[in-house]
């Protein structure tokens, strides 16, 4: 098979005296996400997606959040180094795309940078990575503003 595909999800609460990481950015808010890294469920839902596709498992079996050396990680290092497992077994990435579930703070305008800040720690064109931002129209956990969710799906190519 030359092609393989992987979705990955993750959802962390908002708290107060957090920074508000989202895709390597940060973005300034009120509150941020809590998490044993840096809590930055996009860059979570990707690094899930990318290991999903070739049935390694879950950023947890990795970075294991009862392993103090990962408290406060930069989530982009972390993809650094889920790309280079990847990379190792042979695969590149084809594409990804991305969901940020926020209802607070709009987040169109912080896409573009996003967008780059992945694209570089990956290596690839910024074309071929998608990041969208919808609201969870006031529904559940999300919708209280209670916490962010992101969705993501990553195509690999055999190299």
């Amino acid at each position: 098979m030359s092609i393989r595909i992987g979705n990955g999800y993750d959802i962390h609460r908002l708290v107060e005296g957090r920074s508000l990481i989202l895709g390597g950015l940060k973005i300034s808010h009120s509150v941020g996400l809590l998490g044993h890294s840096d809590a930055d469920v996009l860059t979570h839902a990707i690094m899930d997606a990318m290991l999903g596709a070739l049935s390694l498992g879950d950023i947890g079996h990795y970075f294991p959040p009862s392993d103090l050396q990962w408290a406060g990680a930069n989530s982009l290092l972390l993809l650094a180094s889920v790309h280079q497992i990847i990379q190792e077994k042979g695969w590149q990435i084809g594409n990804i795309d991305s969901v940020i579930v926020a209802e607070r703070p709009k987040l169109k305008p912080h896409i573009p940078q996003m967008r780059e800040k992945l694209a570089e720690t990956l290596m690839i064109s910024s074309e071929q990575i998608s990041v969208k931002a919808t609201t969870n129209e006031q529904l559940g956990p999300v919708g209280r503003e209670e916490g962010i969710a992101a969705y993501a799906v990553a195509l690999l190519v055999r190299k």
